[in-house]
């Protein structure tokens, strides 16, 4: 071991005989070196502080050695050097781009005025139904084989075209509003005139910025210094990962000594440093780069980078270098690409339409061989046929016949449909925007339909992948209960809503907001009658990592943990108020006497310990050791017949029962000769050149022994009102839930608990368990085959019932990568009650759900609330995002916006299954009236020598679709419900009927089709059977079977419309008005003798309907028609008795109840989530004293009064 004096540049590399040395000096210590091999993880770097304050701080390097520099750190970066940069702009022109630096602006969009033209009618014309239309349009503009006038199918095309062009073009525009608000936020640039403040689409990468304290970075940053002492800076993450608690930052000592001081604006000017880093990627947790300056190279790594949004916190100001901008930042690459979703309804219509085209011209083919044979056989002897033949071979008559016959059978596929499935889908999606029970008027955010295609699709869900921070949980932790001295105090969550708050008004540095209700406890407190319940307080006050913050008089913590901020704030709220630290000291106010204990040594939390202590020196002179941490950790190291243990143990399991995350809190007593002992052996542990860190654990688990318990905390991760209800309605809707978090696995378990989505009585698959089952090729693993699905079990994890997997990022990370694994993973997981991924990134989301869709056929719906969500949110069928505190762009980037996560019942249960039974009904029945009103010219063809001679006035064939039937199906997809809204979130089993897509299935289809072909046989059949034998001519049959034809699709539509309303039967009534008096019109002689080509039917009308056979017949053929479905319909409801009847013929309905299964703490294998959920807290900063003054601020300095007790002499300023 060697020592080196002095005061070694952070980058000073040494090579001793084969070992490297690095060399990180720490203002205040000496540095002590050891040697490690070249090849091992890396040195082991040791602090020896000062002999005043014996603290020690390991840092085993995680830097790699110099000579394994990443090669990929191509991207150049100048600081102040606007000309190199904006020359490598990146632009672009239509679908072309060049250049290699991405500007600042945020572009969701997908048109410009340039491209909206040519890429609707590209999208428009990929739409295979469109592309047919068209040729039908180019081939009726033939006169020689134009059996329908062209205006009859160009104007419907036109209508379609312009409807779906203006809803893409709305919904792009409410896009590009959103993207306006973000490119217009300001931020401050350093220009030469000084700072500026601009707009963040006018940031460019080279740029130097000034962030101010709770202002959103605007890019991907370079940190070089800050406002705080060292240059730290604190962020909140929670729209990158979705974690509140605050991250630290700091920049290079280079940069820090430079160009922190005054004047500033100069420094910062001057600063012409280049770095060289990885290219633009989405790995949030990683960085490589290098920065070069002054002649010398220094490392960067994640801890000196700001990435664009997130949050500074409890820093006035940062100044950092722009390295990414825009589209190339972290969490941009994570959004993902603008997806065009279609339905599966859409894609099923779809194929439907091709075999309907299919079918139609297959007949159309046969229908032309029937007319070639018949002008071979028939006309040649037939003089006024042959005449009408002319000199053409019966080949090519047949080849004119056949294209007649495809304009003249076009209307079987409906393209009207289209234009009121548009319609009908932006009607839906405003009910939806207008239902007042998912409006929040807390916040003013009513629900929002932003994608008008998807409404369907609502109604299918089959996996729900929903985040947890900020979308299940409020992103607040509550101190809810505590037991001390065996003593239970608090009130569980479900009945505090009528309790008495807390008398506090003895207490000035109350911030209120402290959710707690038993005044006992402050009694307790004030009159001191339990010394053990004031000491209890004060290990909360002194054991954690929390940094204070002073705003108006009273002091605000920034915490490593969300649990540590809760506790430490219940703690001020009961007069034990943690005002400041320094880096020995801690000063809090007890029952407003000031007193400040010497910080000793600070032990701190890791995931391993799940555990951490303080040493401190009390005013009176006596040592004690605070230490908290999780319940199966902190029981084990306490002394023998410890006090009040079994009631604790008692208690643990009752807050278990609430779903509160547990925390234990104990004391020890060290005599000054103990303290001796470990202060030496720290010391020792500096010193050792091997094994310094398993040294380390060791001492640290004797201090940690013959602990005495103090008592137990009880907080409560607030979920957002109606979750556990919503998830537990939704499970039984057969929905599966997973839930995607970047937070920690207990963290997540815990929450999975609160919120219903895992029962008391489930097991957890996890880890090696989990692995083996899914990597096991022995007896043990088989396939079991169930109804036609392979499933991967084993007998033990059948034998247990319910079972959830709760899996992590890396682990997914293994699924992802092997296609065979990750089929198994969700095979096993469809057999479970829910799924809990962990500690995964943005993109990892977003590879999840893409699993799902990979490997099953459900629909899957994805729900956020910030940025982090976004590609998971794209990656869905359906993606809803959530109005939260993390940003707006889930919302911006979602198909449905919801103010809270409780609201997605209703949106899925109600909207969701009546929007899907609404569309299916609606173009099953648009299908069989375009089918059954067009292949009427089939049957005809047999009576008309297979001459494409239509059947219909050419006016009735132009309105048939949009005048005459289209009101009443146009209400039923508004208004039909086969189950009040009520019905729906009371018996979520009715959903799964629309979740199966009974009402779009093959079998659903085939019968609506073949349905058609026989009320097209009885429209054409029966009137000429009855016509047959009357002096009636071929203009009254074309009028009969018309009328025939609109009341058997009126009456039909009347049978299938359950729900009555006043607009369905006004719909009726309108349809047969306008059918009359269209018919009377275009049938007048006036119009005949104006245009003799257009209106050949004068005077018909008046004639057929005045003729009482005429009105027999339509009698005789709408009944005949009908008749199958009315029977149908009748056995129906007699033979068969499925869900809906039962939730219709149910008297006295009941209503879902939770059921409060009792928690069994020893089957279940839960433990505290407190200390395994934190993540890794501000020791190192804490006992290195960066970012902390080496004393009291003189406000904050304690006074004697000569009593024993110090006195605050001050407002007491808190340091951060």
């Amino acid at each position: 071991m060697m020592q080196l004096m002095g005061h070694p540049s952070p980058a000073d590399v040494i090579a001793h005989k084969g070992a490297t040395f690095v060399l990180q000096p720490r203002p205040g210590c000496k540095l002590l070196l050891q040697a490690a091999p070249l090849g091992e993880k890396g040195p082991c770097v040791l602090y020896r502080a000062p002999r005043r304050a014996p603290l020690v701080s390991l840092q085993m390097a995680k830097k790699k050695s110099c000579s394994s520099e990443s090669s990929d750190i191509s991207w150049e970066v100048r600081a102040n050097s606007d000309h190199f940069h904006k020359q490598l702009q990146r632009k672009s022109f239509f679908f072309f781009q060049w250049g290699r630096y991405a500007d600042n602006t945020m572009r969701s969009h997908k048109y410009t005025p340039l491209n909206f033209l040519p890429y609707t009618i590209y999208e428009q014309f990929q739409r295979f139904a469109n592309f047919y239309f068209l040729l039908i349009v180019i081939m009726q503009c033939v006169p020689v084989i134009a059996t329908i006038p062209w205006y009859i199918t160009v104007f419907p095309l036109l209508i379609v075209l312009f409807v779906r062009a203006l809803k893409d073009l709305v919904s792009d525009l409410g896009r590009r509003r959103s993207d306006k608000q973000i490119n217009s936020r300001s931020c401050d640039l350093l220009t030469s005139g000084g700072f500026k403040t601009v707009q963040w689409k006018d940031v460019c990468v080279g740029d130097v910025l000034r962030i101010h304290k709770d202002q959103i970075i605007p890019a991907d940053l370079l940190l070089l210094s800050s406002t705080e002492p060292h240059s730290l800076c604190y962020v909140e993450t929670a729209d990158i990962d979705g974690e509140t608690n605050l991250k630290f930052r700091q920049a290079l000592a280079a940069t820090h000594n430079a160009l922190a001081s005054d004047p500033l604006e100069q420094s910062l000017s001057s600063f012409n440093g280049i770095v060289f880093c990885e290219e633009p990627n989405g790995r949030l947790y990683s960085f490589q780069g290098e920065l070069r300056w002054n002649g010398e190279t220094h490392r960067l790594d994640p801890e000196h980078v700001l990435l664009r949004g997130t949050v500074l916190r409890n820093t006035d100001h940062a100044y950092g270098l722009t390295i990414y901008a825009g589209a190339d930042t972290k969490i941009m690459k994570n959004c993902g690409k603008v997806i065009l979703k279609t339905t599966q309804v859409e894609r099923i219509l779809n194929r439907v339409i091709l075999a309907i085209i299919t079918f139609v011209l297959l007949v159309d083919l046969l229908l032309a061989v029937g007319s070639g044979v018949f002008e071979h056989q028939l006309s040649s002897r037939l003089e006024p046929l042959a005449a009408l033949g002319g000199d053409s071979s019966p080949a090519y008559r047949a080849f004119l016949t056949f294209w007649g016959y495809v304009i003249l059978m076009s209307p079987a596929i409906p393209m009207s449909m289209y234009i009121s499935f548009e319609v009908m889908k932006v009607i839906q999606s405003q009910f939806i925007n207008w239902d007042l029970q998912m409006y929040h008027a807390d916040t003013d955010n009513p629900a929002h339909a932003r994608n008008t295609s998807l409404n369907e699709e609502l109604g299918q869900v089959g996996h729900l992948l929903s985040d947890k921070t900020g979308t299940l949980t409020q992103n607040r932790l509550l101190f809810r209960q505590c037991c001390i001295a065996g003593d239970i105090y608090g009130d569980v969550p479900a009945h505090s809503e009528n309790q008495t708050p807390l008398d506090l008004s003895w207490n000035r540095f109350s911030c209120g907001g402290l959710q707690f209700w038993d005044q006992r406890l402050v009694e307790r407190l004030v009159k001191q009658h339990c010394p053990q319940t004031r000491e209890f307080f004060i290990a909360l006050a002194l054991c954690h990592t929390v940094m204070t913050e002073w705003k108006e008089g009273a002091p605000h913590y920034q915490a490593a943990s969300p649990d540590e901020e809760a506790l430490v704030g219940a703690a001020r709220e009961m007069g034990c108020v943690f005002l400041s630290r320094t880096r020995d000291s801690l000063t809090i106010s007890e029952l407003d006497h000031m007193h400040q204990y010497q910080l000793l040594a600070l032990i701190d939390f890791t995931s391993k310990r799940r555990r951490m202590s303080v040493l401190v020196r009390e005013p009176g002179g006596g040592l004690k050791l605070y230490c908290k941490g999780a319940d199966m950790v902190i029981l084990e190291r306490l002394q023998r017949d410890c006090p009040h243990r079994d009631s604790s143990d008692r208690a643990l399991d009752l807050f278990a029962q609430g779903c509160l995350r547990t925390l234990c809190v104990a004391v020890r007593s060290v005599t000054e000769a103990q303290w001796s002992e470990w202060r030496q052996a720290l010391e020792q542990c500096q010193a050792e050149t091997s094994q310094c860190e398993a040294r380390l654990e060791e001492l640290h688990d004797r201090m940690e022994r013959e602990l005495t318990l103090l008592g137990v905390t009880a907080i409560e991760d607030r979920l957002q009102d109606g979750v556990p209800e919503t998830i537990f309605t939704l499970r039984q809707a057969g929905i599966k839930v997973w839930v995607l978090t970047g937070d920690k696995t207990e963290t997540a378990v815990n929450v999975g608990y609160a919120c219903r989505l895992i029962d008391p009585d489930t097991s957890l698959l996890q880890g090696d368990e989990l692995r083996q089952l899914l990597q096991s090729s022995d007896s043990d693993v088989r396939i079991i085959q169930e109804k036609k699905s392979e499933i991967w079990c084993t007998d033990k994890w059948m034998s247990r019932g319910k079972t959830t997997i709760v899996v992590n990022g890396l682990e997914l990370a293994d699924l992802l990568n092997q296609p065979e694994s990750g089929a198994r993973f969700v095979a096993l997981a469809n057999q479970c009650q829910s799924v809990l991924c962990c500690r995964v990134t943005p993109s990892q989301k977003a590879d999840v759900v893409q699993l799902v869709r990979r490997h099953t056929s459900s629909v899957t719906l994805s729900i956020g609330d910030g940025a982090n969500d976004v590609n998971m949110i794209k990656t869905a069928h359906v993606g809803v995002g959530l109005y939260g505190f993390e940003g707006s762009q889930a919302v911006q980037n979602a198909d449905f916006a919801l103010a809270q996560f409780r609201f997605l019942r209703r949106l899925l249960l109600v909207h969701g299954h009546w929007s899907n039974l609404r569309i299916c009904l609606f173009l099953r029945y648009f299908l069989y009236k375009t089918t059954a009103f067009a292949f009427v010219h089939i049957w005809y063809s047999f009576f008309s020598g297979f001459s494409a001679q239509r059947l219909y006035d050419s006016w009735f064939i132009s309105l048939y679709t949009v005048m005459y039937t289209a009101l009443p199906v146009q209400c039923l997809a508004l208004f039909e419900q086969d189950v009040s809204a009520e019905g729906c979130v009371r018996w979520p089993e009715v959903y799964q009927k629309s979740q199966r897509l009974e009402h779009f299935s093959l079998r659903a289809l085939t019968t609506t089709l073949l349905y058609s072909l026989y009320t097209s046989l009885v429209l054409c059949l029966l009137p000429l059977g009855v016509f047959q034998y009357l002096a009636l001519d071929y203009q009254t049959l074309a009028v009969t079977v018309g009328t025939s034809a609109v009341f058997t699709t009126t009456a039909e539509i009347i049978i299938q419309t359950k729900y009555w309303t006043k607009y369905n039967i006004a719909a009726v009534i309108l349809s047969f008005v306008l059918y009359f008096l269209s018919t009377l019109i275009l049938h007048s002689p006036r119009l005949h003798s104006r245009s003799p080509n257009d209106y050949i039917f004068p005077g018909v009308s008046i004639n057929a309907f005045g003729d009482a056979v005429v009105w027999l017949t339509v009698l005789l053929t709408t009944c005949t028609a009908i008749l199958p479905s009315m029977a149908i319909q009748a056995l129906d409801v007699a033979l068969t008795r499925s869900n809906t009847h039962r939730v219709q013929s149910q008297s006295n309905p009941v209503l879902t109840k939770m059921n409060a299964t009792p928690f069994r703490r020893g089957s279940v294998q839960r433990r505290s989530s407190y200390a395994a959920s934190q993540g890794k807290g501000f020791g190192r900063l804490i006992t290195s004293g960066a970012g902390l003054r080496t004393a009291v601020s003189p406000a904050a300095k304690p006074t004697s009064n000569g009593d024993g007790l110090t006195h605050n002499s001050g407002n007491t300023q808190g340091e951060c």
